[in-house]
Order: structure tokens, then C-alpha cells, then sequence
């Protein structure tokens, strides 16, 4: 189990309220932070700032920690307003969206398959403008030679009549 460090004095009550109910899910989990940023869109230092009182967590990085540790919901999202209501400003972290972190694991895959699907379709796109190219070829080749066996046909005939 995580031994935590005394969260800041100058943090409000009802911050402090939300900081210890995550430090409870988080403990839950079982997982260390490392494996919780795995599991989540937020990296290692981001859960240990959240978790340490030094800053608000973004309301979804609450709602998956409560959801990995089997939490109440309504019960997080009461205890979260309060705190984003009472908490110093200033001190509230952008969503996840605005501050992408690196791919890993499973994301590394992801992305993978999207590139994979890309080349995949990019490939498709070719041969599917390729294709009607040498057909639009061959059907211009075959009146050609229906021709060419055409314009035999009538040379051998008068070779051998006279």
C-alpha cells in the first residue's frame, strides 16, 4: 500500500475531501501509479500531482479512477464539483486532450493499426485506379485485332482466287 504524504495545509476542506476519496479508489485498484497512467489517458506524475493535492484532476481522470476502483459515481461527482468550486486557481490541470502524453502499450497498437489500415487503403485506392486503366487497354487492343483478323481474312481470300 501507497504511504502517502500529508496533503498541502493550504488546500480547502472540500478539496482535501475529493484528494483522500481518490487516494481510497486509487488504493482499491491495487495498481501503482505507473500502471494506472497505463490504464488511463493521464501519465505517472500527472496521478501523483492529482493525488498529492497539488492539483485538481481533470473530472474524466476522477470518473476513471472511480469507475477502476469500484466507486460510486454520483457520490465522486458531488465530492469533485465542491472541489473544483473551493480549489486554489490556478491549480486546475487541462484535460488530457490539450496535452497529449506519448503512446504506449496498447496505444502503440492503436496507432499501428490505424497506419496499417491507412497503407491498406491507400494500396486499394491504387489498384482500384490501376485496374480500369489496363481494362480500358485490353478493350482497345481487341477491336484492334478483331480488325487486324478481319483484314486477313479478306487478304487470304483474294490471294486464292485468282
Amino acid at each position: 500500500m501507497t504511504r502517502w504524504q500529508p496533503l498541502p495545509a493550504a488546500l480547502p476542506g472540500e478539496a482535501r475531501h475529493l484528494v483522500e476519496h481518490l487516494r481510497v479508489l486509487k488504493g482499491r485498484t491495487g495498481l501503482s501509479l505507473a500502471e494506472l497512467a497505463r490504464r488511463t489517458a493521464y501519465s505517472k506524475s500527472s496521478w501523483q500531482r492529482y493525488l498529492s493535492g497539488d492539483r485538481l484532476p481533470p473530472r474524466d481522470a476522477a470518473q476513471m479512477l472511480c469507475r477502476l476502483g469500484g466507486g460510486d459515481r454520483t457520490r465522486l461527482l458531488a465530492l469533485w464539483e465542491l472541489a473544483e468550486q473551493a480549489w486554489p486557481q490556478g491549480a486546475a490541470e487541462p484535460p488530457a486532450e490539450a496535452a497529449p502524453e506519448p503512446p504506449t502499450g496498447q496505444r502503440r497498437w492503436r496507432i499501428a493499426a490505424l497506419a496499417a489500415s491507412a497503407l491498406a487503403a491507400l494500396l486499394a485506392a491504387g489498384l482500384l485506379w490501376a485496374l480500369p486503366r489496363r481494362a480500358g487497354d485490353r478493350s482497345a487492343a481487341r477491336p484492334g485485332s478483331a480488325l487486324s483478323r478481319a483484314g486477313r481474312s479478306t487478304r487470304s481470300a483474294r490471294t486464292r482466287c485468282p
